[in-house]
């Protein structure tokens, strides 16, 4: 069941992401009063490891911890996965991941998704503002802002953040996806966790955002915004083996593969080696569900290239992250869908 709150309990803007987990007992939702009364959705650790959306939450609310200061906006805060975070990892093992499980996904049945129904049902009933759900990644990635609905309201909300939007609606089960139902909803990516300038990003824009008093619904100028669209999902399959730098593995990829991330990358671009016989070394989705392997990748003499320009997202060398999420994404640009 989902704990709810109508406080900060004492202390608890002390404590490190790890230390959640004693203090709250599991995932809570706390409802903060505040001079508007549409509440502010704001969602941290949804994957344990990605920490700068919780330090930035303390930093944002200490200010008003003494009470003596009203809050701009309501604010309601998710506390996501503290038992992951009580180790340091995106998910346990055996967990499914947090920001698969909102309203929308293919699976159901698990204690995780009707905990997101309570999350989504509480906030359509408080008639919430806006959602925003802040996340790190692993890889070299500039921050940037994601967007599930081409529209005027959503977007501005994002290049709030900054120029660099990227538009997807895969894969399912993700927060924003679930919450843009019912509110403008973001994703925010602030890099690598433990970096200052991320929190500090964050914390300011949050800040913003709760003093917004409305969405405004004109067009985003195309010269304050570089839209992306997500085209496909890489992942490397469970039987497959993979590296970066080894030789005695399915597939090896180029050592510095993050370094590509955000890189209008040319047709023939080489990714990496596949081993002889494993040309089925990649799953390569698109945002329907086919598969679409053939259409970016060839492999040439061994080489895994790309058979189209394209630019990459979230490609990472974290190996974990690999298994249990996926080697990156693939996107075009999107400016000319711009309302």
């Amino acid at each position: 069941m989902l704990k709810e709150l109508d406080h900060i309990p004492p202390g608890l803007l002390d404590l490190e992401a790890t230390q959640l987990q004693a203090a709250l007992g599991g995932p809570t939702l706390i409802h903060l009063e505040g001079r508007r009364q549409a509440p502010l959705l704001v969602t941290v650790l949804m994957h344990g490891n990605e920490t700068t959306g919780w330090e930035a939450v303390r930093a944002l609310l200490r200010p008003y911890a003494s009470q003596t200061e009203e809050l701009p906006r309501a604010l309601s805060l998710f506390i996501s996965n503290v038992s992951a975070a009580a180790v340091g990892l995106r998910r346990l093992d055996g967990q499914p991941d947090y920001n698969r499980v909102w309203p929308g996904c293919e699976d159901r049945g698990t204690a995780e998704h009707e905990l997101m129904r309570q999350v989504m049902g509480t906030m359509a009933a408080r008639e919430v503002f806006a959602s925003i759900d802040v996340h790190n990644n692993t890889g070299m990635n500039p921050h940037y802002a994601c967007v599930n609905v081409i529209d005027n309201r959503f977007l501005h909300l994002a290049t709030m953040f900054g120029r660099t939007v990227v538009y997807f609606i895969r894969p399912c089960g993700v927060q924003s996806l679930a919450m843009s139902r019912i509110c403008p909803a973001v994703t925010l990516e602030c890099g690598k966790p433990g970096q200052l300038n991320g929190v500090e990003h964050a914390r300011d824009y949050l800040h913003a955002c709760l003093h917004l008093a409305q969405h405004p619904d004109h067009p985003v100028s195309p010269h304050d915004i570089d839209l992306f669209h997500t085209v496909a999902t890489v992942k490397v399959p469970e039987e497959t083996t993979f590296g970066f730098g080894e030789e005695e593995v399915d597939i090896r990829f180029e050592e510095d593969l993050d370094y590509l991330n955000f890189r209008e990358l040319a047709r023939g671009t080489r990714i990496g080696w596949i081993k002889p016989g494993c040309s089925n070394a990649l799953e390569v989705i698109d945002e329907h569900g086919n598969d679409v392997l053939q259409r970016y990748f060839s492999f040439e003499g061994g080489e895994l290239k790309l058979r189209l320009p394209v630019m990459p997202s979230m490609l990472t060398r974290d190996r974990r992250v690999v298994r249990q999420d996926c080697l990156g994404y693939l996107m075009e640009r999107y400016n000319d869908h711009l309302l």
